[in-house]
């Protein structure tokens, strides 16, 4: 299993902290030439991961994101009118030296994403970004192109692959995927990190920050993630929070309150969500802080 640890550790290099489940999982999807579908909640790291999987492997990333209303022409080809027009008007004089099939040939094809990744010289990762904000039409297209690596384009035939890219599939559990689909991919849950691991999340990606500002930052996070939340901060939010007490010249987490609150607004995105929190709420999330030395480092311990 060399080779998967070697993975682990480009991935380590690149920013991303993988466990043992994810990096098999990802090492399997390469190994097996098969897409990986990844599901979880927003912000906990599954774009992320195709960005520094991009990097670690140094391979050009290719991404479609998707949205309600996505068409084929936005995510895999077009046929370039306006230079199939000019090319009308240069033979109008001498229709009988253009044909149809002329101007239908590849060099009027423009390339969207998806073909991209299939007519890339090189190995590329693609990725298609929250699958489940488009709909179920979509999902079949592109069956064709997971399982078989191809795109038929109706004028000019079968495009297959060069190279096979890696693919990596997000979904934020918006809607239900099909089960076609989940039947081409491998799949992992990809959940909130724990604590430990956010810790060396934050630490490899700020290690100008303080580590007692991180431990307490990431212990308040933890805590904050149990409460009734509209939406629950990702590591994005937790980066964020961590990188603006860092700005703000703090070494360790506020005690008061009041300062605490002008900071919020880097974890808490919506309106509820902001103004339940109140000072005496705050203070109960940080008087729950205490943190104790374990053999591994520091252990953050919640309050009851």
């Amino acid at each position: 299993m060399s080779d998967l640890a070697a993975l682990s550790e480009r991935l380590y290099q690149a920013g991303y902290i993988a466990d043992e489940a994810l990096a098999t999982t990802l090492w399997l999807a390469t190994e097996l030439q098969r897409p990986l579908l990844l599901e979880g909640d927003a912000g906990v790291g599954k774009t992320a991961l195709a960005l520094s999987l991009a990097q670690a492997e140094g391979r050009r990333l290719v991404r479609l994101q998707c949205h309600e209303g996505l068409e084929l022409a936005q995510a895999a080809y077009e046929w370039n009118y306006g230079r199939q027009l000019l090319a009308i008007r240069l033979h109008e004089h001498d229709p009988r030296s253009i044909r149809e099939a002329d101007l239908f040939a590849r060099d009027y094809l423009l390339e969207r994403p998806l073909l991209q990744a299939i007519a890339s010289d090189e190995p590329c990762v693609l990725l298609i970004d929250e699958i489940d904000r488009a709909d179920e039409a979509f999902e079949a297209f592109l069956l064709e192109l997971l399982s078989d690596w191809q795109i038929t384009v109706p004028e000019l035939g079968t495009i297959t692959a060069r190279q096979v890219p890696q693919v990596l599939l997000t979904s934020n559990g918006t809607r239900e995927l099909s089960d076609a689909l989940r039947r081409r991919c491998l799949y992992h849950w990809l959940d909130y990190p724990t604590l430990a691991r956010e810790i060396a999340i934050v630490r490899a990606t700020l290690p100008q920050a303080e580590s007692r500002l991180v431990e307490q930052a990431i212990g308040f996070v933890q805590r904050l993630r149990r409460e009734d939340l509209d939406k629950t901060p990702g590591v994005a939010e937790t980066l964020d929070w961590v990188r603006a007490l860092h700005r703000l010249g703090r070494t360790a987490l506020p005690d008061d309150p009041a300062t605490l609150d002008a900071t919020l607004g880097c974890l808490l995105k919506t309106r509820d969500d902001r103004f339940q929190f109140t000072p005496e709420r705050v203070l109960r999330l940080i008087e729950g802080r205490a943190a104790v030395q374990t053999g591994d480092g520091v252990a953050v311990r919640t309050g009851t």
